[in-house]
């Protein structure tokens, strides 16, 4: 029987915590992912548009074999200073990669583009390092969807985008989760407003609403925010994260099937425009896999929850005034 863990979030897998700060004027926001001890991790990258700091390390053969957090913010380029201010509170609490008498956080980051969703962006200086500082000092094990941390004003081709967080037990011992800032140029839901990742859904957790009607709008490009915004304005980006232990090659590859799950939940995926990005990480408690089928099924695994985390961001996003696109309760509920 497939199930959830306890609150079929990131959070489930042990050792994960995520914190979120947002700013509603700004419509705006961060998020984190850290543990009580450096992780093993990787990432992936298929759009076409990304926006990173810190993320080359992550390959199989760099250097660094830990990281201390990962940040998913908002703000497009601007947002890169949100790890500012988490790695100053890790370097508070003493954490990060030892070079001589100096401890240096490793905190890779991926930024989304929310600077066309209604919000005013005159901001001051160092908001975003202030935010990112906020996201960490709100780490917990519970938290909740929608318009939160990195979703705040993450928008999709015809609705409102947001952040979402999923998690599955695996069939032999441990856990493994997703958590998805949705700020895609195509769209989560068919034109009725079911999700494409209906196939996926657990304990209606976005709508049980039945099937995809109609299979020819996944080929209408006009409904996408091609037809109304520039290119570059389009990410979706996430963490994976499990208990189980693996090397930084098998995170490697373990990111790249997770995007399995924005194939199946987001329609178009994977465009030139779009910055699409995903980490994966390892808090290493438990055995790692003891063949190649137990790692396959964790791989397939990893990208249903990605599915899943993306529509329960969508189906969670909240209205708010001068929303530059309405939120799925209001187009659809």
């Amino acid at each position: 029987m497939i199930t959830t863990g306890r609150h079929n979030l990131i959070t489930d897998v042990a050792g994960i915590l995520v914190g979120h700060a947002r700013d509603d004027r700004i419509k705006t926001g961060v998020s984190v992912v850290t543990s009580d001890r450096p992780f093993c991790a990787s990432y992936a990258v298929m759009g076409g548009a990304p926006g990173t700091r810190d993320t080359d390390l992550l390959e199989p053969d760099k250097t660094v074999s830990e990281v201390d957090a990962i940040v998913l913010s908002g703000g497009s380029a601007f947002g890169l200073d949100a790890a500012s201010g988490v790695s100053a509170r890790l370097q508070q609490a003493g954490r990060g990669f030892s070079v001589g008498q100096m401890n240096v956080p490793i905190v890779p980051t991926a930024i989304l583009f929310d600077l066309a969703n209604g919000g005013q962006k005159d901001w001051p200086d160092g908001t975003y390092q202030s935010l990112g500082a906020q996201a960490y000092d709100a780490i917990s094990n519970t938290f909740s969807l929608g318009s939160v941390g990195v979703g705040t004003g993450a928008m999709c081709g015809m609705i409102k985008g947001g952040l979402g967080s999923a998690s599955l037990r695996l069939p032999t011992d441990g856990v493994v989760g997703a958590l998805m800032g949705a700020n895609p140029i195509g769209n989560v839901v068919d034109q009725t407003g079911r999700f494409w990742a209906h196939n996926f859904e657990i304990d209606a957790e976005y709508g049980n609403m039945g099937p995809v009607t109609d299979g020819h709008a996944a080929f209408d490009m006009s409904r996408t925010k091609i037809a109304t915004l520039a290119p570059q304005q389009n990410t979706t980006i996430g963490v994976v994260a499990t208990d189980i232990c693996l090397t930084k090659a098998q995170l490697k590859r373990l990111a790249t099937a997770a995007h399995d799950g924005i194939a199946r939940s987001i329609v178009p995926s994977h465009l030139p425009f779009d910055g699409d990005l995903i980490f994966t990480v390892s808090t290493g408690i438990l055995a790692p896999p003891r063949n190649d089928v137990e790692f396959a099924t964790l791989c397939h695994y990893a990208s249903i929850c990605v599915a899943r985390s993306i529509a329960r961001g969508i189906f969670n996003a909240t209205p708010y005034e001068n929303d530059a696109k309405p939120a799925w309760i209001k187009a659809f509920g």
